[in-house]
């Protein structure tokens, strides 16, 4: 399984209506609607096979990069480069 998305790719990290109940919540919160680029990315393969990818992204606004989830972030298409909310 290959990575959703890829280095210098532009996201958004989701508001929390969208993601399921998660011990991170709070701390995503204050980055919801954030837009950011992905400057790197990791995985991890279980031994069953499957694989889970964990992303490195610089938020734009605050310079702050932070680890999201892939269930935590879509892609950025045609919305304003102040982010959404």
């Amino acid at each position: 399984m290959n990575p959703q998305y890829r280095v210098k790719q532009q996201v958004v990290i989701k508001p929390p209506g969208y993601q399921p109940p998660d011990p991170r919540g709070p701390t995503l919160d204050k980055y919801a609607g954030q837009v950011g680029t992905i400057v790197n990315y990791y995985w991890i393969s279980t031994h069953l096979g499957g694989t889970f990818y964990t992303y490195m992204v610089k938020i734009e606004s605050t310079g702050n990069e932070i680890v999201v989830h892939e269930d935590e972030i879509k892609e950025l298409w045609g919305l304003p480069a102040k982010g959404i909310k």
